[in-house]
């Protein structure tokens, strides 16, 4: 028989973070590294690299070429609004309205995923930073609240944030864009090397 003396010190966090997903691991990975022992509940599975049945599969390889029947759409009743999320092919990542409801006062369409990694597994690829002009826009609007920080505020964390996570870009100096810490950008296509050129030289003309 085993008398763990040390129980209450095994069992004690420096802090409780709900979900593994892009705020709560980058939460977690900051209190470890700074020398806290955080404790990460997530109710998903584990994802490994190679859980991806229908990744490569073709609509016409599966099920009613890929379309929900009016049947499984019930069960989608708010993630149906956006097309994106459900079909066949992706529906084993979001989990089904009718099994976790909630309801809304406003329209306010929120896609969940349950799994490790929550739905940084499943952006799309688009980090661009908020500038001025959107930190600006309820006060000259006068929607809502102003935010209290401003551009100037947050730059430097996403300066931090990018350095560490890898953001592929090219700095172009646009006001509504902000430049960034970037990787070197992907190569464009000829398709894309066309329009870019029509569209330098038509701001230019």
């Amino acid at each position: 028989m085993y008398f763990n003396s040390k129980g209450s010190e095994d069992v004690t966090y420096d802090a409780i973070v709900i979900g593994s997903g892009i705020s709560g691991g980058w939460a977690a990975k900051e209190l470890s590294e700074k020398g806290l022992k955080p404790l990460v509940l997530e109710r998903g599975r584990m994802v490994k690299h190679g859980d991806y049945p229908t990744a490569n599969l073709d609509d016409w390889e599966l099920p009613n070429r890929n379309k929900l029947t009016e049947e499984e759409w019930k069960d989608y009743q708010i993630q149906r609004k956006d097309r994106l999320y459900h079909d066949p092919a992706h529906a084993h990542w979001w989990p089904k309205d009718s099994e976790t409801p909630y309801s809304e006062t406003k329209p306010f369409d929120w896609i969940r995923s349950y799994h490790m990694g929550g739905r940084s597994l499943l952006w799309g690829r688009q980090s661009y930073r908020l500038s001025d002009l959107d930190f600006e826009a309820n006060a000259k609007e006068g929607v809502a609240v102003d935010w209290p920080v401003r551009y100037k505020d947050i730059a430097p964390w996403y300066d931090y944030v990018e350095t560490f996570i890898g953001v592929s870009g090219q700095n172009e100096g646009l006001r509504q864009l902000p430049d960034g810490k970037f990787l070197p950008p992907m190569e464009l296509n000829c398709v894309e090397q066309k329009l870019k050129a029509s569209m330098k030289k038509n701001s230019t003309a």
